[in-house]
């Protein structure tokens, strides 16, 4: 990947930014991430697995406030960098940028060890159990052990807490609430299980009818999906 290839991809995203609307604090944000990102993407190869080595590369250096900022720019930069430009189209047909800062974030949490600790004496209301019964259920159709059903059932609960003062039930603050979590994780492994988690549990929460077929099918832990 040439410097020149990835200046380019950079100034082609951020120029969409603006056409779409985004203010200049939006793209100060983005610009200063990504060209940390481009240092790190300078010497990859042009291939999704180092883009996604090299966005866990760099995140762990950004202030926990600001990962999702970050991994939105990271979503979006990757068919830019990749020169997609059938992707780039399909997604600025479907209006799939993000070019306001998001103004609701979860409330500010301790540690994840208090965060963990407080989920066995939390309770949780009827519309966050239904999800959380057909979600244990599922994984129990699957033949998952007792210990996996305990432990993904306690990382779901973890994201409905997050989600608590949210002010309405969406998509964007599903992924707010996740990306603001994940730099609580210390341990690379236990970071990668929330996020098949929650993308798992993700269509639960959101009532969809094949929510079921879902579980246990993918076990990356991918942070730009």
């Amino acid at each position: 990947m040439s410097k020149n290839r990835e200046t380019e991809a950079l100034q082609a995203y951020l120029k969409l930014l603006q056409t779409k609307g985004a203010n200049s604090l939006v793209l100060e944000k983005r610009e200063v991430f990504l060209q940390k990102l481009n240092e790190t993407l300078s010497v990859k190869i042009l291939d999704g697995t180092e883009y996604r080595e090299a966005i866990e590369e760099v995140m762990e250096t950004m202030p926990a406030e600001g990962w999702h900022e970050c991994l939105t720019a990271g979503r979006e930069y990757y068919p830019f960098w990749m020169k997609d430009f059938k992707t780039i189209a399909n997604l600025s047909r479907n209006s799939a940028f993000e070019i306001e800062v998001s103004t609701w974030k979860p409330i500010t949490a301790t540690t994840l060890k208090v965060l963990w600790d407080s989920l066995d004496s939390e309770k949780f209301d009827t519309s966050e159990n239904w999800p959380l019964k057909a979600y244990t259920q599922a994984l129990r159709f699957e033949g998952a052990e007792q210990s996996l059903v305990d432990t993904r059932v306690k990382l779901a609960k973890l994201i409905l807490v997050r989600l608590r003062d949210a002010p309405e039930k969406s998509r964007n603050h599903y992924r707010t609430a996740v990306d603001l979590t994940l730099p609580l994780f210390n341990i690379k492994q236990n970071r990668r299980l929330f996020l098949v988690v929650v993308r798992e549990f993700y269509h639960f929460w959101t009532g969809n009818p094949e929510a079921a077929s879902m579980v246990l099918q993918d076990g990356s832990g991918n942070m730009l999906q």
